[in-house]
């Protein structure tokens, strides 16, 4: 082990010197940010679309009913008839138009209602346009019943359950929303952290092989030593990598927002829904916002986030060496990809399926303690309330497992790398690991 020192610097220094990993260290987070920005562009470009939409009341019920916001602009035609209002509407820069005939009752009206458009108008745009027809129909529907409309509206009383634990503390219904999307944000990232430095490491293991560099480091160096010293220095460089990733992105994008004015929300739903929110609705949510962060165990998230996170980078890592170590070039690495990919896979449909639904159910239980899907669904759980010890298990697993792993990814190291010209089989590996 006296050399792993410095097999872990020379794998860094290497990784960290590539001229292809300085410029894809620096080059990503302006492409991150540019990205960023033309989607915030595009979007604030489609919430300051004003659309127009064209009006043709027969019924006489709903003239009073379409009001213009900034947004939204209604023009209402007067005595013309149906084909005269769709050309003018054709030929002027107008949505759409909207044909209210005349009906004998209410029945009718709501069935013979039409949207007329050159294409398919938008979701929003005509859930808004049925909302508003669809309240005045009502209440009118109301008044030929001799049922005052305002007095069953000033009747109604909402009902908002107050949430709380059995141990007093306040909850809301955003929590498992929030809960879930943090869970989902640690797994993904792990997830793409797994796949973008668990193949560098696989291309090392083949470059040095290739090269035939490795036939002298092995000289004086064991297996698996050098197989630890790899997937630590790259581990190393991955993680300066990405800490420079975060500084560059966060730095570029107060710069973006404050210089260019470029709002991240603007024309986002969630933006758009606080601001339609009435009658208190968005201190409400604002409100339930902060209670939920302040409810979740942050010091036990930050904790056992880092320590899945290393846990299942480094086992997934060591596969990714060891077959390295038993191919000559990437396009041999595929037909052993899959049963790699494939826990990591399973780990995030079962926890967006099954923890979503029921975190602390037996799929979701089992699953947290099996090491190579662990790592996400145990992240998943975690912000629902899992004790400690059974955090510690799975940690413990996870660990014993990657050590156990080293050994096994080890056997195949010290055969592979000196095997050439051979694509290697299942059976032909599982016999290198009895030499």
């Amino acid at each position: 082990m006296n050399h792993l020192p410095l097999i872990i610097k020379r794998e860094y220094l290497t990784k960290v010197r590539n001229k292809s990993f300085i410029i894809m260290t620096f080059l990503t987070p302006f492409i991150f940010i540019g990205i960023f920005a033309l989607v915030a562009y595009l979007s604030s470009l489609n919430s300051d679309t004003v659309r127009k939409i064209s009006i043709l009341d027969d019924s006489g019920l709903f003239a009073n009913e379409f009001n213009s916001s900034p947004h939204t602009q209604y023009k209402i035609l007067h005595k013309v008839s149906l084909e005269e209002a769709k050309k003018e509407t054709e030929t002027e820069e107008i949505n759409g138009l909207l044909y209210i005939p005349k009906t004998e009752n209410l029945e009718d009206l709501s069935k013979e209602i039409t949207f007329y458009s050159e294409d398919s108008p938008s979701l929003s745009m005509m859930s808004d346009i049925n909302d508003m027809l669809e309240r005045k129909v009502n209440t009118l529907k109301l008044k030929e019943a001799g049922i005052d409309s305002e007095t069953i509206k000033n009747l109604h009383i909402d009902i908002r359950a107050n949430q709380e634990t059995f141990k007093g503390k306040e909850t809301s219904k955003l929590g498992s929303g929030l809960k879930l999307a943090f869970g989902g944000a640690a797994g993904y990232l792990l997830f793409m952290f797994i796949i973008i430095y668990g193949n560098m490491i696989m291309r090392s293991v083949i470059e040095e092989k290739t090269s035939r560099v490795i036939e002298v480091i092995i000289s004086s160096v064991k297996p698996r030593v050098l197989l630890l010293g790899k997937i630590f220095g790259t581990t190393l460089a991955g993680i300066t990598q990405f800490l420079i990733w975060v500084v560059l992105i966060l730095v570029l994008m107060t710069v973006v927002t404050s210089v260019f004015g470029i709002d991240p929300a603007a024309g986002s739903p969630s933006q758009q829904i606080i601001e339609n929110s009435v009658d208190g609705g968005t201190q409400q949510i604002l409100h339930d916002i902060m209670l939920e962060v302040n409810n979740l165990p942050l010091t036990n998230l930050i904790v056992m986030f880092i320590l899945f996170f290393v846990g299942g980078y480094l086992l997934y890592a060591s596969l990714y060496a060891s077959v390295g170590a038993a191919v000559d070039s990437e396009t041999d690495t595929q037909q052993f990809m899959m049963p790699i990919l494939m826990p990591l896979i399973l780990a995030v449909y079962v926890g967006f399926f099954t923890v979503m639904d029921n975190p602390h159910g037996t799929v979701s239980q089992v699953f947290s303690y099996i090491p190579f899907t662990s790592p996400v669904v145990m992240l998943m759980r975690i912000p629902f309330g899992v004790p400690i010890w059974q955090q510690i298990i799975s940690v413990v697993i996870l660990f014993g497992t990657f050590i156990g792993m080293v050994w096994f990814a080890a056997k195949i190291y010290r055969v592979g790398i000196l095997m050439y010209g051979k694509k290697p089989t299942y059976k032909e590996i599982f016999k290198w690991l009895k030499y």
